[in-house]
């Protein structure tokens, strides 16, 4: 029996990604990319630079656009500056690293899209905005952050490791790096030494022997803004900002079972939005971040909703009432809640914008860390680290392993300095091991009254409470996964679903997971910027399956009449 053409459902896509933030975008790129830095070395990457130059001087063979695993030199655009490598390295030398890698392709600087594109068709949804990183460049915006936590190999490129820090030196933006002090160098004078072991009597974990020297020039941090530009120039070399590529949608259902217009023996999901439109794909990439269920020491209810907010609830900053107070030069006092970067930020920023005093309260310690993880995952040990992590027997090993390399939130040292800077001038007040045993709220004079334990003598009436205290990720409590949770169940370890190790729902079940959802397959850094390109990664290669054994089924072969 003839099977019936995927032309007769014309709508029809090969993947939907929900979510148009880093691990979005992570996985958007690397579906386009065709020699992936995971898989071609340098090296590589300069040969079929060279051979794309040369191939209409010379015989080549060219890879069938169907064997997707072949490399397709027809296809391979590098990036700008590798034209170099032939006429500037010709004596063999190894090239800079500003000539290893460029961000934007010869056929972006073009405009020119490739009609031949062999690549999975793609939409994206996203409930914040129609652009990619809309979400996120929003966050950093309101919060005045002018650098991020991470290193330069830390980013969304599918096509080289270094390719920020090359993209840096190449746009000539090095005053755009922050030098992340303490991580490098293996030998230390005795000054360091004692400093070292004074820091680490006091359990705040630097670790400067952890990186080797040679690994100085990765351990810098982007601005902001160099981030973002070099995430749009990724965009732009994959031809990922065409017309209508992102669509701004809030998700309500997916749902996988059969078509009546498709073969009886295909699966296909139906993706629903909140205005009721649908959309059809052979799989689903799921990249929504850390989800939606806000932690909160206590539930806002009633006209408390008023006097505080979760950091991710933050539209301008400060509230309108401490706004006013501010400008009426009237004393106002400010709580921010939290352990992590972003309480540390808050509370920069509010004495900044003019608060008179913040009492910064934390449920743990202050813990103070370059990066969310232990460095022994970033540095000379990070492969003993994830062979252990990913040869665990069980998830629950994993997932405790998880949590001890994260171990709760932490502040850089930059910002640790910052906030005792604030501290010295009685302009903020740190209380650790703290927590809020009971509040009031006057909706007349918008204040709180705030008890905790331990007791803080003297604690005046407060304007606003900010809670930066971070978000669940549950996967049984997303709203979209509701009919999924349902009709195709699968094992969680408090809140994190039990996938496949290519990030699958389920074997037969190609909707993937990654971000922090897919924190048990990918490790402690899966919520991170070298997460969303681990989960690229294996997503791709999952996705070569699905979609290859999907052309296998609908695609005649010459044999078949």
């Amino acid at each position: 029996m003839t099977k019936p053409s995927p032309a007769t459902f014309p709508d029809l896509l090969d993947v939907i990604i929900i979510g148009a933030g880093p691990c979005g975008l992570a996985v958007a790129a690397r579906l386009k990319e065709e020699t992936p830095s995971a898989l071609f070395t340098d090296d590589e990457h300069q040969r079929y630079h060279w051979i794309n130059k040369h191939s209409g001087r010379m015989a080549l063979v060219q890879a069938h656009h169907r064997k997707r695993k072949g490399v397709k030199a027809d296809k391979w655009r590098g990036y700008t500056s590798r034209q170099s490598f032939s006429s500037t390295n010709s004596e063999g030398s190894p090239p800079s690293l500003a000539s290893s890698a460029s961000s934007v392709s010869e056929e972006s600087e073009t405009g020119a899209v490739d009609v031949d594109d062999p690549s999975p068709s793609m939409l994206v949804l996203d409930s914040t905005g129609d652009k990619w990183m809309e979400r996120w460049n929003r966050a950093f915006k309101t919060l005045e952050i002018e650098q991020l936590r991470s290193p330069m190999f830390f980013h969304v490129d599918p096509g080289d490791r270094d390719g920020m820090l090359a993209y840096t030196q190449e746009m000539g933006r090095d005053c755009d790096l922050w030098e992340i002090p303490g991580c490098v160098g293996k030998e230390l004078s005795k000054h360091k030494k004692k400093k070292k072991k004074k820091m680490r009597s006091r359990a705040v974990a630097i670790g400067e022997d952890e990186i080797d020297e040679r690994d100085r020039k990765d351990y810098f941090s982007p601005s902001t803004g160099l981030f973002a530009d070099y995430c749009s120039s990724i965009v732009s070399r994959y031809g990922l900002d065409l017309p209508g590529m992102i669509q701004q949608r809030e998700i309500e259902d997916i749902g996988y079972d059969y078509h009546s217009e498709l073969s009886p023996f295909s699966k296909i999901f139906t993706v629903t939005a909140g205005d009721g439109t649908r959309f059809y794909s052979r799989a689903v990439v799921l990249a929504v971040g850390p989800g939606r269920t806000k932690v909160l020491p206590f539930q806002l209810s009633g006209e408390e909703v008023n006097g505080a907010c979760h950091s991710t609830e933050i539209r301008s900053f400060p509230s309108l009432n401490v706004k006013r107070k501010i400008q009426r030069r009237q004393e106002m006092n400010v709580v921010v809640v939290g352990g992590g970067l972003s309480s540390a930020q808050i509370v920069d920023m509010a004495i900044r914008k003019g608060v008179s005093r913040v009492w910064f309260l934390m449920r743990s310690d202050f813990k103070v860390k370059h990066f969310d993880i232990d460095l022994s995952w970033m540095g000379k040990f990070k492969n003993y680290e994830k062979a252990a992590f990913w040869s665990a027997d069980t998830d629950e090993e994993r997932l405790e392993m998880i949590k001890t390399a994260r171990n709760g939130g932490s502040i850089t040292p930059r910002y640790q300095k910052v906030v005792k800077q604030h501290v010295a001038r009685h302009r903020a007040s740190i209380h650790p091991r703290t927590v809020i045993s009971s509040h009031e709220y006057c909706p007349v004079s918008q204040t709180w009254r705030l008890t905790t334990d331990p007791p803080i003598p003297d604690l005046p009436p407060i304007d606003y409470i900010y809670f930066a205290t971070g978000m669940q990720a549950d996967v049984n409590e997303l709203p979209l996964l509701q009919r999924m949770n349902r009709e195709h169940p699968i094992e969680t370890k408090q809140g994190l679903p039990c996938i496949t190790d290519d990030l699958m729902w389920k074997a037969d079940l190609p909707l993937f997971l990654t971000g922090r959802l897919a924190a048990l397959r990918l490790g402690p850094g899966a919520p991170n910027l070298e997460g969303a390109r681990l989960g690229a990664e294996r997503i791709a290669w999952g996705m070569e399956e699905v979609l290859g054994r999907r052309e296998t089924e609908d695609t005649p072969t010459e044999f078949e009449d």
